[in-house]
Parts: structure tokens; C-alpha cells; sequence
């Protein structure tokens, strides 16, 4: 995001049992490359260098597809409740910040907070006092105390900002405890993690969603319900990106608590955060709703840009130097769908250059680029120059209408969607998105990873729906309910 606070998903810590969740997070010590395998975060797989994506042992097939174990959870609603019971776990940046949004809703009360930094929970909590509401339960026992959280009968939604490592053992806590779960990007790394979510999901009747805030842009939602009216006539290719200079962030202490952010450089080598480019080009091509991805070919520059940092910036001593990078500079995706579409994913976080998400959609009537917006579109444009895309403003989804000038951070787009999450559980509503699309949007970091080590080498998409693809349904282009 624009605001690298996006990146900073909090500070909650987990223990696997054998090596200490948080001690990994918060030091460098012995970590020399990739020797620091997923299996010391209690994923369960050897080093990345040696057994592939994220998601099993070499060989293993990535794209299997397991045999349903629940219902589907495509279409369906949330129970109706006048006021939704929000938990929340990770109180870093994000966690921090979000909680502000939560707050200024009506019909929403903070009942839990859990975070290992009491000075974190502290402060958050003495925002919900003043904010007007009961002082919430603060959980700050340790590394596993988000689990008390989950537990309680009093809450409705679980919220998960916490570093990466961690989400999918939080989503399971809380699905398993009969609450609904959002997640930050990604909501897991490994493709056994995402089936088990998906799986999970089904058999508890409960949504886990992945929070992708980039859906509720308002370029992002203009150019969706532009899509959906024929305006680019049939979608033929879309392209999107995380390419955000983070290189200062990342050897910041202070902003990522720990290096935990940087160590996933010495873990995988492909897309590291595909989710805020690929969610929103998903609701353009209604994957999930009408066609799906099928495979990806991922290829990866050598990982030059964190070393030459470290070099110019870090003093003699520090624990980075113990680290070895094997993350790609920049890895660049091509992602095709059942329908033979094109999906273009980008990832770039430690090279100098602008913030750029691309945000491109192209069809047989014309395309729009971002990063500046700009459009051309038959027959509203000619002699190969851009159009003005503030001259579409009626095509704004009514979201943005209603809410022009929404609170909070990164323009808006996290107010519309915690608004909207609140609002479909309030009104007992089918969420714009559900577990088949966090794990369809997070898929391709193993699989890129898999593709990069297998020099580009297609690897397929799993059908997380199991066939539901096939039919339309609601998403992201929501109709306004009737209040």
C-alpha cells in the first residue's frame, strides 16, 4: 500500500512446540540463509531451498484436489445480529490502526484484545474506553493466549494482524471456537495451510476471509463495476503488483518488531505478496464466479537489492549480516484462467522505484492502466491518446458514493471495507469475498516459488471451490442493501 503500514501486520507470536515462534521473530541469531527451513515456524516442511513451495516435500502434487470434507460455503449469508462482537488479535501498525475503524462504527463493539506487548493492548484498550464502550479483555499471557480469545462466548468476528507466521494457526483458533475470521495478507504460506482453511470453513460453517483492503479502492471498484457493464467489451488480460521500495522498513526494528518480515527473503524466492495486485483483477474477471485460475509460470531476477542495502546501511555486528537473501528482487507472474484469460502479477519490495500496484484491465473495447489512472476506451477515445478516468465518476460503486470521504488510511479503502464486512454481518448478508478466494488470491506464493525453482515451469491451481466456480454469484459488485 501507499502507507507501508499495510506491511505491518502487528506483533502476536505463536509457539510450535520444539523452536519459539516469538524468539525466531525477534532474533537473527544462527539464522544463516535458508538454513532457517519452514519447518522452525512448525510448518512442517524442510528448508525452502531444498524441498520447494511452501506447501510439502519435493514431488508432492500442489494442485491435488481433496475430497470435500463439509458444504460449500459459496452464497452463504451471516447469522443477522443488530451488534457485531469484534475480537482482535495483533495490535502492531495494522492491528493498531484498524481498530480506529472498528470503533467509529455503529452496531460494532471491541469486546477482546490479545497481543504478547502489554503496552500494545494497553493502548488500544484506552482507545475503546474512550471511544465510549466497555473496557475490553486483554490477553497478553504469552505466545498462545490468542487461544483464550477464540474461546470466549462473546465474540462474533475474530480480526488477525499479526506477522505472517501466525495466521493460519489464529484463523483455525477461531474457526474451530465457532467465530468468523478475517485475516491480513497473506492468510497463510504454505498450500496445505490453505486447504486445511478451506477445509475448516466448510465443516464449522464459519467464514474466513482475507482481508485484501486494495478490493475496496475506489479506482479498484470504479473499473469493476465498469467491467461488469461491458465497458472493456470481453476481458482478454489484467494485470496487477506489490512493487513498494520496503528496503529502509525492513532493517527498521522499531517498525517490523523483529526481522520477521525480512526472514521470508531467506525462505522463498517467488511472490511474497500477491494479494493486493491479484484480488482485485480476480473480481474484474469474476474468478471464482464464472471462470478460475488454472496454473502460473513465475519467473525471479537473483536477490541482489536487501544485500547491497544491508551493505550500505547496516553497522558491522548486526544480526542481518548472519542472514542470506534468496527472494527475487522482482518476480513476475503469468496467471491463466479457464476462459483463457491473462493475469500479469508482479512482486518487487527491495529495489528503489516508485509504489505501483499496476491495476490494469484490458478487453476488446479498450483498457485502463493505473499508477497514474488513465483510460482508453472505444468509442469514447481515439488517436492513441489516454483519456481523463475522472470523467467516469458515475460508474463509482455506490459504496464510494455513499462514504466519499471515509475515514482512516491508504484513501479510504480500509473504512469501505471494515464498513462493509460490519454491514453484511449486521444485516445477515453473504460477504463480498470468502475462503476460496483468500486461498485462491494467496495461492501464488508457494506456487510461484515451486515455478521459479522449476525455471518457469507452469504449476497448476488448485480448484479450491470444487466446481462451484462454474456458477455466478455474488461478489465484490454488491447490490445496496435495503436497509
Amino acid at each position: 500500500m501507499n502507507d507501508a503500514a499495510q506491511q505491518n501486520p502487528g506483533t502476536a507470536d505463536g509457539d510450535d512446540g520444539s523452536v519459539s515462534r516469538r524468539s525466531v521473530l525477534r532474533t537473527t541469531a544462527g539464522v544463516a540463509g535458508a538454513g532457517l527451513g519452514l519447518g522452525a515456524l512448525g510448518t512442517g516442511a524442510a528448508s525452502a531451498t531444498e524441498s520447494g513451495a511452501a506447501g510439502g516435500t519435493a514431488g508432492e502434487d500442489l494442485a491435488a484436489t481433496p475430497p470435500r470434507q463439509g458444504l460449500t460455503m459459496a452464497g452463504v449469508p451471516f447469522e443477522r445480529r443488530s451488534t457485531v462482537r469484534v475480537g482482535i488479535i495483533g495490535l502492531g501498525n495494522r492491528g493498531g490502526s484498524m481498530i480506529d475503524l472498528f470503533l467509529v462504527l455503529p452496531g460494532v463493539q471491541v469486546v477482546a484484545l490479545c497481543d504478547p506487548v502489554k503496552a500494545k493492548t494497553e493502548s488500544a484498550a484506552a482507545k475503546v474506553v474512550k471511544a465510549g464502550q466497555p473496557a475490553p479483555a486483554v490477553y497478553t499471557n504469552g505466545e498462545d493466549d490468542y487461544e483464550n480469545l477464540c474461546k470466549r462466548g462473546d465474540v462474533d468476528f475474530v480480526y488477525v494482524a499479526t506477522p505472517w507466521d501466525f495466521h493460519f494457526e489464529m484463523a483455525k483458533a477461531a474457526m474451530l471456537n465457532g467465530k468468523h475470521v478475517g485475516v491480513e495478507c497473506p492468510i497463510a504460506m504454505r498450500m496445505d495451510e490453505l486447504w486445511a482453511l478451506v477445509d475448516l470453513s466448510e465443516r464449522t460453517r464459519r467464514h474466513c476471509m482475507q482481508l485484501e483492503n486494495c478490493c475496496y479502492g475506489k479506482n479498484e471498484m470504479r473499473v469493476l463495476r465498469m467491467a461488469h457493464a461491458g465497458k472493456f467489451g470481453d476481458v482478454l488480460h489484467g494485470a496487477g503488483a506489490y512493487n513498494h521500495d520496503l528496503r529502509g522498513l525492513m532493517f527498521d526494528p522499531d517498525y517490523y518488531e523483529g526481522p520477521w518480515r525480512r526472514l521470508w527473503h531467506t525462505r522463498l524466492r517467488g511472490d511474497l505478496y500477491p494479494n493486493h495486485g491479484f484480488g482485485p483483477v480476480s473480481n474484474y474477471m469474476d474468478i471464482n464466479r464464472g471462470d478460475r485460475v488454472v496454473s502460473i509460470s513465475s519467473f525471479g531476477t537473483p536477490a541482489l537489492g536487501l544485500a547491497e542495502y544491508r551493505k550500505a546501511h547496516m553497522p558491522p555486528g548486526d544480526p542481518s549480516w548472519k542472514e542470506t537473501y534468496i527472494e527475487s528482487d522482482r518476480t513476475i507472474s503469468l496467471v491463466q484462467t479457464a476462459k483463457g484469460r491473462v493475469i500479469r502479477l508482479e512482486h518487487d519490495v527491495s529495489t528503489p522505484h516508485p509504489y505501483s500496484r499496476i491495476n490494469s484491465l484490458g478487453g476488446t473495447k479498450g483498457v485502463f492502466e493505473d499508477y497514474p489512472a488513465r483510460i482508453y476506451l472505444e468509442p469514447d477515445h481515439t488517436n492513441d491518446q489516454w483519456g481523463d478516468f475522472a470523467a467516469y465518476a458515475e460508474w463509482d460503486h455506490w459504496l464510494w458514493k455513499e462514504h466519499s470521504n471515509p475515514p482512516g488510511g491508504h484513501g479510504g479503502m480500509d473504512y469501505i471495507m471494515v464498513f462493509r464486512l460490519m454491514q453484511c454481518m449486521q444485516l445477515g448478508l453473504v460477504p463480498d469475498f470468502d475462503v476460496y478466494d483468500a486461498a485462491t488470491w494467496t495461492a501464488p506464493v508457494p506456487l510461484s516459488h515451486a515455478s521459479i525453482r522449476a525455471k518457469g515451469a507452469p504449476q497448476q491451481i488448485p480448484d479450491f471451490t470444487r466446481g462451484e466456480w462454474r456458477k455466478s454469484r455474488s461478489g465484490m459488485d454488491s447490490a445496496k442493501p435495503a436497509v
